[in-house]
């Protein structure tokens, strides 16, 4: 009877050992196969916010810090575009000609037009309205958005722009303390703990910190 009750304590006792020792191993793999995939889409949507910045500060000379001025916009904006007819032919170099006396004569055509923010950076269909969510599945939540000027070292005026979002929103109703250990690790490091493109402190090229 005792060593029945034993065996039974023994394979009870595997069994538990076996699923603390599975979800150990598991439980990390799982937490960093769903981070990727966010990334992956969080990084997506500050690419198309960082074109979507440098389209209005092409139109406008800066960045802007308001989701409803830049969507707005995205929908309803034009872009500057050179229609280039007709080229300098050998001859005509040859001979002298330069492009402004070729426009002068008509025998080569500049001019500009204007096209579509929406159709020409982004293409026809694409959810513009979207692009200020961060792309996680069952969350409403926004990228924070900012623009600003900082003087550089040189003493020049520069615009620049920044749009974030924290790991604990990007990696919302994930383990706890994986997000939590990510975060102290990046703070460690000096880091931001989470996905950023630009900045509101340097100039940086409007780089993204996964670049």
């Amino acid at each position: 009877m005792m060593k029945n009750v034993l065996q039974i304590g023994l394979i009870a006792l595997v069994i538990i050992l076996s699923y603390f020792l599975y979800t150990s191993v598991e439980r990390p793999l799982a937490f960093e196969q769903e981070k990727k995939d966010r990334y992956e889409a969080t990084i997506t949507r500050l690419k198309d916010i960082r074109k979507a910045e440098l389209a209005y500060k092409d139109v406008n000379g800066k960045f802007t810090g308001s989701w409803d001025t830049l969507i707005n916009f995205v929908k309803t904006g034009k872009l500057p575009l050179v229609r280039k007819i007709g080229m300098l032919t050998d001859s005509m170099i040859e001979a002298g000609w330069t492009e402004k006396k070729a426009l002068k004569e008509g025998k080569i055509i500049r001019d500009t037009i204007r096209v579509s923010v929406l159709d020409t950076v982004f293409g026809k269909g694409f959810k513009i309205d979207e692009i200020k969510f961060v792309p996680v599945k069952d969350t409403v939540a926004q990228f924070h958005l900012g623009a600003t000027w900082i003087i550089t070292g040189s003493g020049i005026r520069v615009p620049v722009f920044e749009a974030k979002a924290h790991n604990n929103t990007i990696l919302c109703k994930l383990d706890k303390q994986q997000v939590i250990n990510l975060n102290e690790s990046k703070r460690t490091n000096g880091k931001y703990p989470g996905l950023k493109v630009g900045s509101l402190e340097e100039t940086n090229n409007n780089a993204g910190n996964w670049e």
